[in-house]
């Protein structure tokens, strides 16, 4: 009573599922159709009344046409495709023609619409058990065989097709909220790293503009040399932020690794970094140890921002106190240290007070599996440590 499906139905090629929506189905309702209208597959069907064969005439070829052509419309008009489909299925069974291949295009109008279906799904299910049971009687009456347990075990596969076509749309629901949860987080998580780097940059040069302008204030009636030098710091710290930034727009309009590894900071430019805070007046000392070896872009990029962030906050907290820097180049992670004196007691604390410079830097640093630590010096001022992995350099 219930057909079985031959593999070579079930298992569709993989290039399937790549094509778009409406030529699928036109092209499911074509194969069906066609399939219907070779003998040796009349055997396979969805046979329900099991009443005396009549022969088969045009009304027949219309029904069997009706029972399969609709499903080129399976997922943009699930309801209309299985109201056709139900309406001939029906029709075929209960005048009795012989079985056809086509029937099969039932189960499939059944499973479309419970994966498809998006609207009155409860009165779409409803109407169809009320159909059934209705056609289940006029059956009856014309003197199927079948009992009450032979109609209920059919209804059972019909509820089974709806149900796994409710499954795959509950599927495909929740795999689009993962994907769509995926791209939130995603964004966040750029969104993050562009603040980080325009804090980064902003902050760092910004901050020395300031001081060096402030500076240059109160020298520029008593030593015009020294303030024309202080402009002319400024001049090229307001040249270097531009350069960051282009640098940076850059990186957000290039695609691919290779992009982003030319236009990044490099850890060589850390005595570019110390230059400058010492021409904004910081007495900073760099002192590495080891040989430079080759790191990951991360890596280098980590360290130069952690320096960078270590040295805005000295120039901010505790101007012109002494700053030191220390490297330390391992074989499989660089070791940083940035301390500075506080400045003088009345003055308040010292520590930076952990904002989206500090925040961002652990972030970055937790991400290569490194370390970083800011703590508050006994006598004043704080200090930075970092450990950055060195990661891979292909």
């Amino acid at each position: 009573m219930i057909a079985s499906v031959p593999p070579a139905v079930r298992s569709w090629p993989l290039w399937w599922r790549a094509r778009p929506a409406p030529v699928k189905d036109g092209a499911l309702a074509a194969t069906l159709t066609a399939l219907a209208f070779v003998p040796t597959l009349s055997a396979i069907a969805a046979q329900l009344g099991d009443l005396p064969k009549r022969p088969a005439d045009t009304l027949a070829l219309v029904l069997t046409v009706a029972q399969s052509a609709p499903l080129a419309l399976r997922s943009r008009r699930p309801a209309a495709c299985l109201a056709v489909i139900g309406v001939a299925f029906a029709v075929h069974q209960a005048l009795s023609y012989p079985q056809t291949f086509a029937s099969l295009g039932f189960y499939l109008a059944l499973y479309a619409a419970g994966a498809h279906l998006a609207r009155h799904r409860s009165a779409v299910a409803a109407a169809v058990s009320a159909g059934y049971a209705a056609l289940a009687l006029v059956l009856h009456q014309l003197g199927s065989p079948n009992q009450f347990a032979d109609f209920l075990a059919f209804y059972s596969f019909l509820a089974l097709m709806w149900m796994a076509g409710a499954g795959m749309r509950r599927w495909r629901a929740e795999e689009a909220e993962r994907r769509r949860l995926g791209a939130l987080a995603a964004t966040a998580a750029e969104r993050a790293r562009i603040a980080r780097e325009l804090h980064d940059v902003v902050t760092h040069h910004v901050t020395a503009i300031v001081v060096q302008a402030d500076a240059a204030q109160f020298l520029v009636g008593t030593e015009p040399r020294r303030a024309g030098e202080g402009l002319a710091a400024i001049g090229g710290t307001g040249r270097r932020a531009l350069t960051e930034l282009r640098h940076l727009l850059d990186v957000l309009e290039a695609t691919g690794d290779a992009a982003f590894a030319d236009r990044t900071r490099a850890f060589g430019e850390v005595a570019d970094l110390v230059e400058q805070a010492r021409r904004a007046g910081q007495p900073v000392e760099l002192t590495e140890h080891g040989e430079r070896l080759p790191r990951s872009i991360d890596a280098e990029l980590a360290a130069y921002r952690v320096i960078q962030e270590a040295l805005t906050n000295a120039v901010k907290h505790a101007a012109g106190r002494p700053t030191t820097v220390t490297v330390h180049h391992r074989a499989d992670h660089i070791d940083i240290e940035v301390t500075t004196d506080g400045p003088d007691p009345g003055a308040g604390p010292a520590v930076p007070s952990g904002g989206r410079g500090l925040d961002g830097l652990r972030q970055r640093v937790q991400l290569l599996d490194g370390e970083l630590t800011v703590a508050a010096r006994p006598g004043g001022g704080f200090t930075v440590r970092a450990l950055i992995p060195s990661g891979s350099t292909t």
